[in-house]
């Protein structure tokens, strides 16, 4: 909740507050109006800075300050100043491009081991600030926001602002985007409030490449070296509008069934969790027409990178990118990104 700073021993006391999210996507049609920066390929979390300590919270509002031990100091780095950040926690690849994949392997170690920080050192990207000394900045334009935040010099060798783009990427930008592999760009209104823990249509995807949020609602069994195992997931979205049958919170959608992209520290995690989760009955609202599939009950987050949608509704050429245990199942709906 975004409650009154009220006075501390420590100073004025940072707000609880929960981060805006996207609601549209693709390019607005005045983009003169609007301010590009890339998307950035990581965990959401936003960044508590008070009395010399910070603390890290994922889009669920989960505490996971332990995770990044490297982002620490982050609070030493404000000059005494007392502020909340929104941003996103990256990991690169070999070739120097944010990559989810290789952020996997430190989401889920609490804490790290010195060797794995070492191997896979992140970031902490800020884009926006809500919150400094006192001042609750959500109800300003993201431009005024945003010139705040600059003013702050979030700058470090674990830290730092994200850059905005000169002007709307063009065609040529976004082709060199694909060509990259990178996820693409969000639109920002320059006069959008910051509105906690509520979509908004003040704020967009540009996409080079077409990747979301998937629910797991079943498995089929691999073949050779994965007989027994996982060989893909079947996935889908959830339906408000669909009956759901009992056990289960929400009906899915299904989208199709996803085998590119499971690798081996992967499929043991599954494995895991499926095994306190198998189910008799279907979370799919109609069942799929899968052979052999194995139902789940609809916990896990996926996602899954693809190409295209069929008039169906199911993915072409699906590959999964990780796990999102930040993001709750029941929000996960349809949204234009799968027409």
């Amino acid at each position: 909740m975004a409650g009154a700073t009220a006075a501390g021993a420590g100073g004025p006391v940072p707000p609880r507050l929960a981060p805006m999210l996207t609601g549209a996507v693709g390019m607005p049609a005045d983009p003169a109006a609007w301010h590009f920066e890339p998307k950035w390929d990581g965990v959401r979390a936003l960044a508590t800075v008070s009395a010399g300590t910070v603390s890290l919270t994922s889009r669920l509002g989960n505490d996971v300050t332990a995770a990044y031990p490297e982002l620490v100091p982050l609070a030493g780095a404000l000059g005494g100043r007392a502020a909340v950040l929104d941003g996103e926690v990256i990991a690169f690849d070999a070739r120097g491009h944010p990559s989810f994949e290789r952020l996997q392997r430190r989401m889920h170690a609490r804490p790290p081991g010195t060797a794995l920080v070492a191997e896979v050192p992140v970031l902490y990207v800020a884009f926006d600030l809500l919150w400094l000394d006192g001042r609750l900045l959500t109800g300003e334009g993201f431009e005024a926001r945003r010139h705040h935040l600059e003013a702050l010099g979030v700058q470090g060798s674990h830290w730092h602002t994200s850059q905005l783009l000169p002007a709307p990427p063009t065609g040529p930008m976004l082709a060199a985007c694909r060509e990259m592999g990178l996820e693409g760009y969000v639109a920002k209104l320059a006069r959008s409030p910051y509105t906690p823990g509520r979509r908004s249509r003040s704020w967009a995807k540009v996409k080079c490449v077409r990747r979301r949020e998937l629910v797991v609602g079943g498995w089929t069994e691999g073949e050779g070296g994965r007989r027994g195992a996982i060989g893909s997931l079947a996935v889908g979205w959830v339906d408000p509008g669909a009956a759901p049958a009992a056990p289960h919170p929400f009906a899915l959608r299904y989208t199709g069934l996803v085998g590119s992209g499971l690798s081996g520290e992967l499929l043991a995690r599954l494995g895991h969790r499926f095994a306190g989760s198998a189910t008799d009955v279907s979370p799919f609202v109609p069942p799929p027409p899968v052979r052999g599939l194995r139902f789940v009950a609809p916990t896990v987050v996926v996602e899954v990178a693809f190409t295209q949608v069929t008039s169906a509704g199911v993915l072409r050429q699906p590959s999964l990118k990780g796990v999102r245990d930040d993001i709750d199942p029941a929000g996960v709906g349809w949204t234009e990104e799968l027409a």
